[in-house]
């Protein structure tokens, strides 16, 4: 983990972050995938008020905050 990382519930609304590392398991990821949410995406943070909402290649998509917390994220 890099100085500047941390999970994606922490972030502030319009911020743009690298997804360096997805926690949990296969069925995780597997979910995250499925909405284009990989290692290496950049995404923004639109709101983490209730379900983390982020915008990910053009599509704004909303997360539970305990899958948020175990995706790595770092600030560009």
């Amino acid at each position: 983990m890099r100085l500047n990382d941390t999970n994606l519930s922490q972030m502030k609304p319009g911020e743009p972050v690298r997804i360096v590392d997805i926690g949990g398991g296969h069925g995780i990821r597997q979910k995250l995938n499925l909405r284009g949410i990989s290692e290496g995406s950049i995404v923004r943070v639109i709101s983490i008020n209730g379900p983390v909402t982020i915008e990910v290649d053009r599509n704004v998509l909303s997360i539970g905050r305990g899958m948020a917390q175990k995706i790595r994220v770092s600030r560009m």
